[in-house]
């Protein structure tokens, strides 16, 4: 009888914190997905509405994502601006290229717009801290 009720509390535990380990996981990629969306520079628009997330694993994992092909270049700048590992490797600078309107143009790059990394700090702040009551 004992063992019955011991085994039952256990279950019950496990149950709670499996849910409680979810709900985390899940407000955590909410809060990396919303604070992305809200850092990302808006020109068209589409970087923003390519950052999402989605839930895996029964809930016990999620992903945030940005689905953009140029968020790299977004997030570390390009050119003389480039940061992060490497720096700048342009070989050529200035540089021109074709528009999509068939104009040419000339740059230097681009300054970094941090959004990402900004993003995932705060996510990784707020998950530590979910986790440590």
């Amino acid at each position: 009888m004992a063992r019955n009720i011991l085994a039952r509390a256990l279950q019950a535990f496990s149950d709670k914190t499996i849910e409680q380990t979810k709900r985390g996981v899940a407000e955590t990629a909410q809060l990396i997905d919303t604070e992305a969306s809200s850092r990302a520079p808006v020109d068209t628009s589409f970087l923003k509405q390519m950052i999402g997330h989605s839930i895996k694993e029964g809930g016990l994992k999620a992903e945030v994502e940005s689905g953009a092909s140029y968020s790299a270049y977004v997030e570390f700048g390009t050119g003389i601006f480039a940061e992060g590992p490497g720096g700048s490797r342009a070989k050529k600078i200035p540089w021109s290229y074709k528009g999509d309107d068939g104009e040419w143009y000339t740059t230097y790059g681009m300054v970094a717009q941090p959004f990402w990394f900004p993003s995932v700090d705060r996510g990784r702040l707020y998950f530590k801290n979910y986790f440590s009551n």
